[in-house]
């Protein structure tokens, strides 16, 4: 069983810059489909027009921790980079959350 966290705005599309999430969503994922777990609130790793705030990312890491993969609209190289070191899958995607996790799933990716 495999573990991910989505940042999302709406619930229910990955639509969120990886710095800019305010929170993540948390599915379970298995070979039979996916539950989500609960919601966890997130402190923004960028700040407007101050760049990254490299502490935030530890508080992120720690946040996620039981978390095997990220996924996000868009990320920076250097903040994939840093999850990455970290041992967390990041994928950039778009769409539905039902659509992203039923993808993942049948083509084995987690």
């Amino acid at each position: 069983m495999a573990k991910v966290a989505v940042a999302t705005s709406d619930g229910f599309t990955v639509n969120e810059h990886f710095g800019h999430a305010q929170f993540f969503r948390i599915y379970k994922l298995n070979a039979d489909g996916y539950e989500y777990e609960d919601i966890r609130d997130a402190v923004a790793v960028c700040q407007q027009k101050l760049g990254h705030d490299e502490s935030r990312f530890d508080k992120i890491i720690e946040l996620l921790s039981d978390c095997d993969a990220v996924l996000v609209n868009r990320i920076g190289e250097g903040a994939a980079a840093y999850l990455i070191g970290k041992g967390v899958r990041v994928f950039e995607v778009s769409g539905s959350i039902d659509g992203v996790l039923t993808k993942l799933i049948s083509d084995n990716m987690i």
